[in-house]
């Protein structure tokens, strides 16, 4: 059994899908809790601002403070706000409240971006994409190609992060994960350095892969967005069918 002195969960399909809880997570977030585990949630999800989330988890009976959830759209509200950037807002609309101050600001020099959902049109994207040319930087709360809903696999911000990507000729700035400075702010909130520290989630690229490659351990759950085949993506990382068991074994 390991002993770590933090760990790091991802939320959707890990904790829950499409506002169930899944099997044993309950269970194992207390047992997570009672072992005394410094934990924190970390999330690309940028549908949903983190009262929300926090309310949701709630709802489903999990015990946890906001202060142990960290999302991409934080460390983007962080960035943007270090730097004293204007930024062009391309976000779902259930963020607007957490972006409240930065939205419709004149002449703006940087582009955020998020999961837009409807809002990944061509207007929106094209004004992005103008700001670009112009210099500004793009700045995206994640880069994750799809996510899992309704048991089905839907786009995520990626595929548009790539596109605006290609047509500016400029890379993107993710703050999310995979985002080594993403898991380095997270654990900075802990005090606890990486190799001290599990991941465990359900994609192999943005929280196995991104997890270690800045030096955490990382287990993959079988949850989630999880496809067949994605562990031989990873071969050092743990692999568990679920959070239930990954709490178990290596917990």
């Amino acid at each position: 059994m390991a002993m770590w002195q933090a760990v790091l969960l991802d939320i959707s399909g890990v904790l829950y899908e499409d506002d169930q809880p899944l099997p044993g997570a309950l269970q194992a977030m207390r047992t997570l809790q009672a072992n005394g585990y410094p934990l924190r949630l970390v999330t690309n999800t940028s549908r949903q601002g983190k009262t929300a989330i926090h309310r949701k988890l709630t709802a489903m009976g999990f015990t946890v403070v906001p202060e142990q959830l960290f999302s991409a759209p934080q460390a983007v509200l962080r960035h943007v706000q270090a730097h004293g950037l204007r930024p062009y807002c391309l976000i779902h609309p259930d963020l607007e409240e957490e972006f409240a101050e930065l939205l419709d600001l004149p002449e703006p020099n940087a582009v955020v971006l998020g999961d837009a959902e409807m809002r990944f049109d061509y207007p929106h994207l094209d004004r992005a994409f103008q700001l670009l040319i112009e210099g500004a930087p793009l700045i995206c709360m994640g880069d994750n190609r799809y996510f899992r809903s309704q048991g089905a696999l839907h786009l995520d911000a990626g595929p548009f992060v790539r596109a605006l990507e290609y047509a500016a000729g400029k890379p993107a700035l993710v703050l999310g994960k995979p985002s080594a400075d993403f898991f380095a702010s997270a654990l900075d909130e802990l005090g606890v350095r990486p190799d001290a520290a599990l991941m465990i989630g359900d994609d192999v690229e943005a929280d196995v892969l991104g997890a270690l490659a800045a030096g955490l351990h990382a287990c993959l759950v079988k949850t989630g967005k999880y496809r067949p085949g994605d562990e031989l993506k990873a071969p050092t990382a743990l692999l568990a069918s679920d959070l239930a068991e990954a709490v178990q074994r290596y917990c």
